[in-house]
């Protein structure tokens, strides 16, 4: 699927769901957050964003699953449901952003990173981050995985699991 058609997709589901929105934009970015993968960005600007962004954004989130799972299955037609299918041919790496706020979710997890990050350096030791989801844990990697004198990984099960950021510098 392309930009056009990904972008009439989320305009018909949010109509379908009574939610009227401004603007669709579609921003092409660069690596973040997603691992290293260009990533689409379709910044959704409404007035009623609460209906999305209540408990958190677990409305936006389920938005996003859907979207994918949509634009995956159009993208693989031809494959078969049990063969595995590499991340860079099961088509675009998209995030569906309402108002802002998933940016500025990123934004907070970068400075959360980036103090964590700070104290594992000056106490030369391990420092785990609070639980999050994969999604978050995933930026986490991503933003710190420059940083030749630290190192990151996930640790814990289920709605325990966090990232480590662990000091390997020379002590």
């Amino acid at each position: 699927m392309d930009k056009n058609e990904i972008q009439n997709l989320i305009k018909e589901l949010l109509e379908k769901a009574t939610l009227p929105i401004r603007e669709i934009s579609v921003v092409e970015k660069e690596g973040t957050p997603m691992g290293g993968l260009n990533t689409t960005w379709f910044s959704v600007e409404m007035n009623q964003p609460h209906y999305l962004l209540g408990r958190e954004g677990e409305a936006l989130f389920a938005l996003n699953h859907l979207v994918k799972k949509i634009v995956e299955s159009k993208t693989v037609m031809g494959a078969e449901s049990n063969t595995a299918v590499p991340r860079t041919e099961r088509g675009p790496s998209i995030l569906i952003d309402i108002n802002g706020f998933q940016q500025k979710r990123i934004e907070n997890i970068h400075a959360i990173a980036h103090m964590m990050a700070e104290r594992a350096r000056y106490f030369k030791s391990n420092i785990e981050v609070d639980p999050m989801p994969a999604f978050e844990r995933r930026i986490v990697h991503e933003f710190l995985s420059e940083a030749h004198d630290l190192k990151t990984e996930s640790t814990g099960e289920g709605f325990s699991r966090r990232v480590v950021i662990k000091y390997i510098g020379s002590i």
